[in-house]
């Protein structure tokens, strides 16, 4: 293999690794992961958290001073998850029916899961029971999301009514919702998969359509991958409505009973 060829492919995970942790090009996970991190450091040592569709566990080290557990239903391939792999789950069981008594956890973590579960509704009521009364939710979703993790990928997302509805049928209250950036960010991230999208190696059509196509896509490179994303970033602090959105971060409360949402 010429030596070229070699360096090229030894600069694309650093090249890749760089963008991942640049908040211009990769703000949804970043921020979500700084928010989840927040919402850690909030929680007492000592607490029991059980963290919902952990997936890879990429929250594990933010929970060190808790006893920390796991549930997933364990059934999509590694290229699927964030880190490569499943970490270690305690819990390998459908989120509508996890086998610990009522009342078990302090907290419950579970993030970019909802969208994932036919029964969403059903999972909320069951984290309800689970959790302590006085007990904290830590909760992401999606607003909009394209299909991932197929085929289990069920609802595109939810919206502040959603969660305010149903979170507090399930009897939770203080419920907090912070929306994941606004319409310009959004624009952003979808700039740059219009870029990813329509590279021309990506393309399912033929050489001579891909070689026609590629001094075009080389004009759009730095409008929509730096120009689009750097005055996008710069705008989005003016968007104040936030009806246009990644996703939000919900924080709830577990109330003391069922009755207490009703009274």
């Amino acid at each position: 293999m010429p030596a070229e060829c070699t360096s090229l492919k030894r600069r694309k995970p650093l090249i890749k690794k760089i963008l991942k942790n640049s908040r211009l090009f990769a703000f949804n996970e970043l921020d979500r992961n700084t928010w989840v991190a927040k919402q850690a450091s909030r929680v007492p040592a000592g607490s029991s958290v059980l963290d919902v569709g952990a997936g890879s566990c990429p929250y594990r080290p933010l929970f060190k001073h808790c006893h920390y557990e796991t549930q997933d239903f364990q059934a999509l391939k590694n290229e699927q998850l964030n880190l490569g792999s499943y970490g270690q789950i305690d819990y390998i069981c459908d989120a509508t029916d996890i086998p610990v008594p009522d009342a078990s956890f302090d907290v419950v973590l579970c993030t970019e899961v909802l969208e994932h579960c036919p029964e969403p509704i059903r999972v909320i009521n069951e984290i309800a029971r689970i959790l302590r009364p006085g007990g904290t939710l830590i909760l992401t979703a999606p607003l909009g999301s394209g299909i991932h993790q197929e085929p289990y990928h069920f609802y595109g997302g939810y919206t502040p009514f959603w969660y305010e509805k149903f979170l507090a049928e399930a009897g939770f209250d203080s419920i907090s919702i912070e929306s994941n950036a606004g319409f310009y960010k959004l624009f952003s991230q979808e700039s740059l998969r219009f870029l990813q999208l329509s590279m021309p190696s990506h393309l399912q059509t033929g050489w001579l359509q891909k070689l026609i196509w590629l001094p075009f896509w080389l004009i759009c490179l730095p409008i929509f991958g730096l120009f689009i994303p750097v005055v996008c970033s710069v705008l989005d602090r003016f968007d104040t409505d936030r009806r246009f959105t990644v996703g939000y971060h919900v924080t709830a409360t577990r109330m003391a009973s069922r009755g207490d949402a009703l009274s």
